[in-house]
């Protein structure tokens, strides 16, 4: 055997080593990161729309990834049945009136099973139980309601902007009180005129006061007065 050879056979082993080292950690964090190689128990959950949920999507509970979608299955048209392994270390916390939602990785991630916690003092979920489920908001749904609020804003600009502009030319009512400046005269003259009969009638007042034949009434009237302070002032005593 030449030294040629000898080198190329020490490089294959090499290669070959190496690719299956690599072939072996890459099925042991895919095994982990799917509970291959962990003890688990199956729970399943009923829902009318998976919305995008696919076999091998995570299990969460608590914000921590706890196990995997095993199995996806179309009941009947309003009902599609979900399977799911959970690692048994978390069991004692999954619940029986614990519920299941479909939730996401961030806002565009895979779909997701969300496990919310249950009652303190509700018994542990069994192998193969089925927990209640909450139906999804469809992000179709989503966005046609945005769609609409946002046409319904533009709507309400476009008017706003349109009685702006009729108050700034000095169109309608507002317009005119702000365009106007003989409007805002005739208002200064109006409240000065108040002002001007207020103060009469406060000078009609004080004469009658002085007329004889009123002054037994304002007397009364002021006594009347004087004899309700005294019993308010007597009754916080």
């Amino acid at each position: 055997m030449d030294t040629h050879t000898k080198k190329f056979k020490i490089k294959l082993g090499l290669f070959v080593a190496g690719g299956l080292t690599l072939f072996i950690v890459t099925i042991f964090i895919i095994g982990k990161q799917k509970n291959l190689f962990n003890p688990v128990y199956k729970l399943t959950s009923e829902f009318y729309n998976v919305s995008g949920l696919q076999v091998g999507n995570n299990v969460r509970f608590s914000g921590i990834n706890v196990g995997t979608v095993d199995h996806i299955k179309i009941i009947n048209d309003s009902t599609v049945k979900v399977e799911m392994s959970v690692r048994k270390e978390v069991r004692q916390f999954i619940k029986s009136d614990s519920e299941v939602a479909i939730g996401s990785e961030g806002l565009i991630g895979d779909r997701l099973l969300v496990i919310s916690q249950g009652s303190s003092d509700a018994p542990w979920a069994i192998n193969g139980q089925q927990l209640v489920s909450a139906e999804p908001v469809e992000t179709d749904a989503i966005i046609a309601s945005l769609k609409v609020t946002a046409g319904n804003a533009e709507i309400i600009t476009r008017q706003l902007a349109e009685i702006m502009v009729k108050i700034n030319t000095g169109q309608g009512t507002l317009g005119k009180l702000i365009a106007d400046s003989s409007i805002a005269q005739d208002l200064d003259k109006t409240m000065l005129n108040l002002r001007k009969s207020s103060k009469g009638l406060n000078e009609n007042m004080e004469a009658a006061k002085g007329n004889i034949l009123l002054r037994g009434f304002f007397n009364k009237k002021a006594r009347a007065a004087e004899k309700a302070k005294k019993d308010s002032l007597n009754n916080k005593k």
